[in-house]
């Protein structure tokens, strides 16, 4: 019993087949819990936050999901770990990378329980993913060259991006609305230049993509309307010191008329201080910090628009977008980088008033300004888009296209049976398992639309065994449907990113033979 007295006395330990088991059992039941939204027909879950406010999210985005989940199984935080990889590396696809990981558990088990030896799983897994991948890689289409073609192709893979999302619905609509504004970037993967302002109202049709940058702001009192050929000099500095604040500071005097004086040289000093900004012949000053009313005024006799308060995240865009840079001393005009655009004007949106800066530097730059019926909804709508441009700039950048519905599994699957039926030894056994975990992919798909996914899969399966067969399943007829036709395709970097996580991830997790949880840290009690 040595082992047991270098533990704290609450450490616990759970040593080979148990901890195995704890992980395995881990890892599934988190694939459960995102599986039920993956594809067209998959359904949303609503997460309730227990902190102030109790935050409602809706969502069936596998990263958003599982990020917001506080988990305590070890295993299961490895999966949730490899959705938000895929988060930030593709964009979509979050879901798929943890069913299939999930997937791959539930058959290790089976083999854990034949007496296979974990590493023996690894190495065919291992055989089965590189198959797999080589599969792909013979299949893929790539348009590049094929200007229309190639449109065709991001138009494609936005609508079935989309179609599992909230903006099924209008999916033709935001599609082209997304590959418009990717389209823009002219094949930079850099979303900054993309900004999305939500504004309650309206229905989701009425979302529209503008050229150059919205700030969600007013334009103030006696300033000018709209500006030409504007210079923007984007600040983050205080303009609020023209008045003695009384609670901030100290000062002994001995009549009213000393108070008078201090007032008047802050307010000389301000005054300098906006002439040092107006030299810098500017006619736009867009300042994060507050600004008063004296500042407000001084601008808006030298016919400069003074915008205030602008948010952080929007100023830092704005600087990018306007190729300015954000300035914070104004002794020396020549070291300040201004910003430039064509016009600057008010604009409606709603009942909202925004600013609307047009002929950017940055010419990628854009908004698109999403309208819908709640804040949900319009979080979601953001959520969703945010996917379809992730996967069409990555797309922009390696071509590669494969269809879609369940396609790619099948054929992956077909080129790994065979690759087991060649391979000698209990390899096999998992390389075989490999394929079994790549068809439940579909398999989900079609449960989820609530149709006989046995069935479907079965014939599917016939049909990939016929030379060049372009079948996967269509779940909006419910049955067989050829995938050039209905149009369905997908970017090859997100499924190849999604088989290659999920492997690893079922991997990291197969190689565990003992969990310790350390024993939790007392308060000490101070009384």
């Amino acid at each position: 019993m040595a082992v047991e007295k270098i533990f704290k006395s609450e450490a616990t330990e759970e040593k080979g087949e148990r901890a195995r088991l704890a992980s395995l059992i881990g890892g599934m039941a988190v694939a459960d819990l995102v599986k039920t939204t993956l594809g067209p027909k998959g359904m949303d879950k609503i997460l309730q936050s227990t902190g102030r406010g109790h935050e409602v999210t809706v969502t069936n985005d596998g990263a958003t999901i599982l990020k917001s989940l506080h988990i305590d199984n070890p295993a299961a935080k490895i999966l949730v770990d490899i959705s938000k990889v895929q988060d930030d590396e593709v964009g979509d696809g979050t879901t798929s990378v943890v069913v299939l990981a999930g997937e791959l558990l539930r058959e290790a088990e089976k083999l854990l329980a034949a007496k296979i030896h974990p590493m023996t799983i690894i190495a065919g897994f291992r055989m089965a993913a590189e198959c797999a991948r080589n599969a792909l890689l013979q299949k893929v289409l790539d348009n590049k060259d094929n200007e229309e073609k190639f449109m065709a192709d991001l138009m494609k893979i936005a609508r079935t991006t989309l179609s599992s999302k909230i903006l099924s619905q209008d999916k033709e609509y935001f599609a082209k609305l997304a590959v418009d504004a990717v389209m823009r970037l002219q094949g930079s993967t850099n979303l900054e230049a993309i900004q999305i302002i939500k504004k309650p109202g309206g229905s989701l049709k009425e979302s529209f993509l503008d050229e150059g940058f919205i700030l969600d702001k007013k334009i103030g009192v006696g300033q000018p309307k709209r500006i030409e050929n504007a210079n923007i000099l984007v600040a983050n500095t205080a303009m609020d010191t023209d008045k003695v604040k009384i609670y901030g500071a100290r000062v002994r005097v001995d009549s009213m008329s000393r108070v008078a004086e201090i007032e008047a040289a802050e307010k000389q000093k301000m005054k300098e201080k906006v002439e040092k900004i107006i030299a810098h012949g500017i006619n736009c000053f867009i300042n994060r910090q507050l600004i008063y009313n004296f500042p407000e005024e001084l601008f808006a006799n030298a016919g400069i628009l003074a915008i205030e308060h602008a948010d952080f995240d929007g100023i830092e865009r704005l600087a990018l977008v306007t190729g300015g840079e954000i300035a914070s001393t104004f002794d020396n005009p020549e070291s300040v980088k201004l910003g430039h655009c064509k016009l600057i004007e008010e604009i409606m949106i709603g009942e909202d008033k925004l600013i609307h800066f047009s002929g950017v530097e940055m010419g990628q730059a854009c908004t698109i300004v999403l309208r819908g019926a709640s804040r949900h909804v319009l979080d979601e709508a953001e959520r969703s888009l945010h996917d379809a441009l992730c996967v069409l700039s990555q797309t922009v950048n390696d071509s590669r296209v494969l269809l879609g519905g369940g396609w790619p599994e099948m054929v992956m699957a077909k080129e790994v049976d065979e690759l087991a039926r060649v391979t000698p030894g209990k390899k096999s056994h998992a390389i075989e398992a490999f394929s079994r975990a790549l068809i439940a992919i579909p398999t989900i798909i079609a449960e989820n639309a609530g149709l006989d996914s046995a069935e479907l899969v079965a014939q599917l399966r016939a049909e990939h065994h016929k030379e060049g067969c372009t079948s996967g399943i269509d779940v909006i007829s419910g049955s067989i449907g050829d995938m050039v036709e209905l149009g369905i395709s997908e970017a090859f970097k997100v499924k190849q990113a999604v088989l290659l996580s999920a492997t690893e991830a079922a991997e990291v997790i197969l190689r565990v033979d003992e969990i310790i949880t350390c024993a939790p840290r007392r308060r000490e009690d101070r009384m």
